[in-house]
C-alpha cells in the first residue's frame, strides 16, 4: 500500500516539551516548495535553520539538539521559550516550546 501525500501544510508540536537535550519537529508539506524551518530566541534572534531546500509532498520529522547545531558545534541553550517556525509556499506557522537544561 503506498503511503498517502498530505493535502494540507502542517506544523506539529514539538515532542517532547519541555525537553533537556533533544526534542522532535513533525511537519507536513502538500505540494513540491521551498521549506524552511527556522528555530529563534524568544527575542526573535535565529538560533538555527534546519531546513531551507525544496521538500516533495509528504511528512517529515526533524530532531534538534540543544547542544550542538547540524554542524556539531557546541551551543548552550539557557532555559526557556523558544520559537520555530515553518515556511511552505503560501504556508507560515510558529510553535513555543520550553527548554530545560535541569529538569527535575
Amino acid at each position: 500500500m503506498d503511503e498517502l501525500e498530505p493535502s494540507e501544510f502542517y506544523l506539529a508540536q514539538n515532542y517532547p516539551n519541555p525537553f533537556k537535550e533533544r526534542t522532535v519537529i513533525k511537519y507536513c508539506v502538500a505540494y513540491k516548495t521551498r521549506v524552511q524551518l527556522t528555530i529563534h530566541n524568544s527575542e526573535g534572534i535565529i538560533i538555527e535553520k534546519l531546513i531551507d531546500e525544496v521538500k516533495q509532498p509528504g511528512t517529515y520529522e526533524i530532531k534538534f539538539y540543544a547542544s550542538t547545531d547540524h554542524y556539531d558545534n557546541v551551543r548552550y541553550m539557557s532555559d526557556g521559550y523558544y520559537f520555530y517556525h515553518l515556511d511552505a509556499g503560501e504556508y507560515f506557522s510558529d510553535k513555543k516550546w520550553f527548554c530545560k537544561n535541569e529538569l527535575l
